[in-house]
Protein backbone atom coordinates (compact mmCIF):
# COMPACT_ATOMS: atom_id res chain seq x y z
CA UNK A 1 0.00 0.00 0.00
CA UNK A 2 1.30 3.43 -1.13
CA UNK A 3 1.89 5.55 2.04
CA UNK A 4 -0.03 8.31 0.86
CA UNK A 5 -3.00 5.82 0.91
CA UNK A 6 -2.01 4.65 3.89
CA UNK A 7 -2.32 8.15 5.70
CA UNK A 8 -5.69 8.64 3.67
CA UNK A 9 -7.40 5.25 5.10
CA UNK A 10 -6.22 6.32 8.65
CA UNK A 11 -8.14 9.69 8.16
CA UNK A 12 -11.21 8.30 6.87
CA UNK A 13 -11.14 5.78 9.66
CA UNK A 14 -11.01 8.42 12.59
CA UNK A 15 -13.44 10.36 10.81
CA UNK A 16 -16.17 7.10 10.98
CA UNK A 17 -14.81 6.05 14.50
CA UNK A 18 -15.95 9.92 15.11
CA UNK A 19 -19.10 9.38 13.29
CA UNK A 20 -20.30 5.94 15.01
CA UNK A 21 -19.54 7.72 18.64
CA UNK A 22 -22.08 11.00 17.52
CA UNK A 23 -24.69 8.12 15.83
CA UNK A 24 -24.47 6.15 18.89
CA UNK A 25 -24.85 9.30 21.41
CA UNK A 26 -27.44 10.80 19.65
CA UNK A 27 -29.45 7.95 19.00
CA UNK A 28 -28.90 7.30 22.56
CA UNK A 29 -29.79 11.02 23.39
CA UNK A 30 -33.48 10.69 20.96
CA UNK A 31 -34.19 7.06 22.40
CA UNK A 32 -36.75 7.92 24.77
CA UNK A 33 -38.02 4.60 25.48
CA UNK A 34 -34.77 3.39 27.38
CA UNK A 35 -36.05 6.07 30.23
CA UNK A 36 -39.37 5.43 29.73
CA UNK A 37 -38.70 1.36 30.57
CA UNK A 38 -36.53 2.82 33.42
CA UNK A 39 -39.12 4.81 35.10
CA UNK A 40 -40.55 1.34 36.17
CA UNK A 41 -37.38 -0.52 36.34
CA UNK A 42 -35.69 2.02 38.74
CA UNK A 43 -39.03 3.54 40.65
CA UNK A 44 -38.77 6.75 39.70
CA UNK A 45 -41.97 7.98 40.39
CA UNK A 46 -41.70 6.44 44.06
CA UNK A 47 -38.17 8.09 44.92
CA UNK A 48 -38.94 11.40 43.29
CA UNK A 49 -42.55 11.77 44.44
CA UNK A 50 -43.32 12.66 40.86
CA UNK A 51 -46.14 11.50 38.89
CA UNK A 52 -45.21 8.93 35.92
CA UNK A 53 -47.01 11.62 33.26
CA UNK A 54 -45.02 14.67 34.64
CA UNK A 55 -41.72 12.85 34.78
CA UNK A 56 -41.98 12.00 31.37
CA UNK A 57 -43.46 15.34 30.43
CA UNK A 58 -40.04 16.99 31.74
CA UNK A 59 -38.53 14.59 30.36
CA UNK A 60 -39.04 15.19 27.27
CA UNK A 61 -38.66 18.40 27.41
CA UNK A 62 -35.13 18.08 28.36
CA UNK A 63 -34.70 15.82 25.22
CA UNK A 64 -36.57 18.04 22.97
CA UNK A 65 -33.81 21.18 24.11
CA UNK A 66 -31.22 19.13 23.38
CA UNK A 67 -31.93 17.36 20.22
CA UNK A 68 -33.15 20.80 18.92
CA UNK A 69 -30.09 22.87 16.82
CA UNK A 70 -30.90 26.17 18.03
CA UNK A 71 -30.04 27.69 21.85
CA UNK A 72 -33.76 29.03 22.69
CA UNK A 73 -34.47 29.48 26.27
CA UNK A 74 -35.13 26.26 27.99
CA UNK A 75 -37.13 25.86 31.09
CA UNK A 76 -39.29 22.91 32.29
CA UNK A 77 -42.76 22.53 32.42
CA UNK A 78 -43.30 22.21 35.50
CA UNK A 79 -40.23 22.09 37.20
CA UNK A 80 -38.37 24.68 39.31
CA UNK A 81 -34.90 25.05 38.09
CA UNK A 82 -31.75 27.11 39.92
CA UNK A 83 -29.55 29.69 37.77
CA UNK A 84 -26.72 26.81 38.23
CA UNK A 85 -28.55 24.52 37.22
CA UNK A 86 -29.83 26.35 33.81
CA UNK A 87 -26.49 26.84 32.98
CA UNK A 88 -25.55 23.20 33.55
CA UNK A 89 -28.41 22.45 30.87
CA UNK A 90 -26.55 24.70 28.36
CA UNK A 91 -23.56 23.11 29.00
CA UNK A 92 -24.56 19.71 28.45
CA UNK A 93 -26.70 20.66 25.12
CA UNK A 94 -23.13 22.18 24.03
CA UNK A 95 -22.05 18.55 24.32
CA UNK A 96 -24.57 17.28 22.73
CA UNK A 97 -24.24 20.13 19.68
CA UNK A 98 -20.59 18.73 19.21
CA UNK A 99 -21.84 14.66 18.73
CA UNK A 100 -23.98 16.06 16.34
CA UNK A 101 -21.87 17.70 14.04
CA UNK A 102 -19.71 14.63 14.34
CA UNK A 103 -22.97 12.55 12.88
CA UNK A 104 -23.50 14.47 10.43
CA UNK A 105 -19.41 15.73 9.41
CA UNK A 106 -18.55 12.39 9.44
CA UNK A 107 -21.66 10.99 7.52
CA UNK A 108 -20.51 13.67 4.93
CA UNK A 109 -17.04 13.03 4.86
CA UNK A 110 -16.84 9.37 5.67
CA UNK A 111 -19.59 8.92 2.82
CA UNK A 112 -17.04 10.94 0.39
CA UNK A 113 -14.26 8.82 1.93
CA UNK A 114 -15.75 5.18 0.96
CA UNK A 115 -16.31 6.06 -2.39
CA UNK A 116 -12.77 7.05 -3.00
CA UNK A 117 -11.89 4.01 -1.55
CA UNK A 118 -14.03 1.88 -3.09
CA UNK A 119 -12.88 2.94 -6.69
CA UNK A 120 -9.72 2.31 -5.87
CA UNK A 121 -10.87 -1.10 -4.25
CA UNK A 122 -8.74 0.15 -1.00
CA UNK A 123 -10.33 -1.58 2.37
CA UNK A 124 -8.01 -1.06 5.17
CA UNK A 125 -9.47 1.49 6.34
CA UNK A 126 -12.94 -0.83 7.14
CA UNK A 127 -10.34 -2.65 10.08
CA UNK A 128 -8.65 0.57 11.20
CA UNK A 129 -11.93 1.49 12.23
CA UNK A 130 -13.11 -1.84 13.45
CA UNK A 131 -10.28 -1.99 15.67
CA UNK A 132 -10.28 1.85 17.08
CA UNK A 133 -14.35 1.61 17.59
CA UNK A 134 -14.07 -2.21 19.47
CA UNK A 135 -11.07 -1.42 21.87
CA UNK A 136 -12.52 2.07 22.96
CA UNK A 137 -16.00 1.56 24.45
CA UNK A 138 -14.77 -1.80 25.92
CA UNK A 139 -12.11 -0.64 27.79
CA UNK A 140 -14.38 2.30 28.86
CA UNK A 141 -16.99 -0.49 29.71
CA UNK A 142 -14.84 -2.31 31.70
CA UNK A 143 -13.96 0.57 33.52
CA UNK A 144 -18.02 1.45 34.03
CA UNK A 145 -18.62 -2.17 35.16
CA UNK A 146 -16.09 -2.05 38.22
CA UNK A 147 -16.28 1.52 39.53
CA UNK A 148 -19.26 3.59 37.86
CA UNK A 149 -19.71 6.19 40.39
CA UNK A 150 -16.09 7.08 39.63
CA UNK A 151 -16.69 7.40 36.18
CA UNK A 152 -19.38 9.42 36.36
CA UNK A 153 -17.19 12.01 38.40
CA UNK A 154 -14.20 12.21 36.49
CA UNK A 155 -16.39 13.15 33.64
CA UNK A 156 -18.20 15.50 34.97
CA UNK A 157 -14.77 16.98 36.44
CA UNK A 158 -13.22 16.75 32.50
CA UNK A 159 -16.19 17.83 30.65
CA UNK A 160 -17.34 20.44 33.42
CA UNK A 161 -15.23 23.58 34.55
CA UNK A 162 -17.42 24.13 37.38
CA UNK A 163 -19.92 22.44 39.75
CA UNK A 164 -23.11 23.34 38.61
CA UNK A 165 -23.29 19.45 38.02
CA UNK A 166 -23.62 18.79 41.87
CA UNK A 167 -27.46 19.57 42.31
CA UNK A 168 -29.66 20.13 45.20
CA UNK A 169 -33.31 18.49 44.75
CA UNK A 170 -34.36 21.30 46.72
CA UNK A 171 -33.17 24.12 43.98
CA UNK A 172 -33.10 21.42 41.30
CA UNK A 173 -35.63 18.51 41.56
CA UNK A 174 -34.49 17.44 38.71
CA UNK A 175 -32.17 15.27 39.61
CA UNK A 176 -34.56 13.10 41.47
CA UNK A 177 -35.88 12.13 38.23
CA UNK A 178 -32.44 11.41 36.43
CA UNK A 179 -30.72 8.68 39.23
CA UNK A 180 -26.95 7.72 38.58
CA UNK A 181 -28.31 4.26 37.22
CA UNK A 182 -29.99 5.55 33.97
CA UNK A 183 -26.88 7.48 32.85
CA UNK A 184 -25.06 4.19 33.36
CA UNK A 185 -27.62 2.80 31.08
CA UNK A 186 -27.10 5.34 28.70
CA UNK A 187 -23.36 4.70 28.51
CA UNK A 188 -23.55 0.71 27.72
CA UNK A 189 -26.12 1.55 25.10
CA UNK A 190 -23.71 4.17 23.62
CA UNK A 191 -21.07 0.98 23.82
CA UNK A 192 -23.16 -0.97 22.17
CA UNK A 193 -24.10 1.11 19.54
CA UNK A 194 -20.34 1.92 18.88
CA UNK A 195 -19.56 -2.09 19.16
CA UNK A 196 -22.29 -2.60 16.21
CA UNK A 197 -20.85 -0.49 14.48
CA UNK A 198 -17.31 -1.69 14.54
CA UNK A 199 -18.63 -5.06 13.40
CA UNK A 200 -20.02 -3.95 11.00
CA UNK A 201 -16.75 -2.67 9.69
CA UNK A 202 -15.54 -6.09 10.77
CA UNK A 203 -18.13 -7.96 8.60
CA UNK A 204 -17.60 -5.61 5.55
CA UNK A 205 -13.50 -5.63 5.61
CA UNK A 206 -13.76 -9.79 5.79
CA UNK A 207 -16.43 -9.98 2.97
CA UNK A 208 -14.36 -7.95 0.65
CA UNK A 209 -11.57 -9.58 1.07
CA UNK A 210 -13.06 -13.18 0.31
CA UNK A 211 -14.20 -11.79 -2.55
CA UNK A 212 -10.59 -10.90 -3.61
CA UNK A 213 -11.74 -7.36 -4.13
CA UNK A 214 -9.44 -5.06 -2.55
CA UNK A 215 -6.00 -4.25 -4.31
CA UNK A 216 -3.29 -7.42 -4.03
CA UNK A 217 -0.88 -4.57 -1.78
CA UNK A 218 -3.86 -5.32 0.79
CA UNK A 219 -3.88 -9.31 0.79
CA UNK A 220 -3.24 -10.95 4.32
CA UNK A 221 -3.75 -7.43 5.96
Amino acid sequence: MKKGIWWLQAGLAVVLTLFLIGVSVVGTLAFRPLYYADIEKLRIAETSGYSKEEIRRNYDALIDYNMAWSNGEFSFPSLPMSENGKTHFEEVKDIFDVFKYFALCGGILGAAGIVFMTRRREYRYLKMTAVVSFALPVVLAAFVAVCWDKVFVVFHKLFFRNDYWIFDSVTDPVITILPDEFFMHCALLIFGGIVSGAALCTVLYVVLRKRGQGNPENKGV
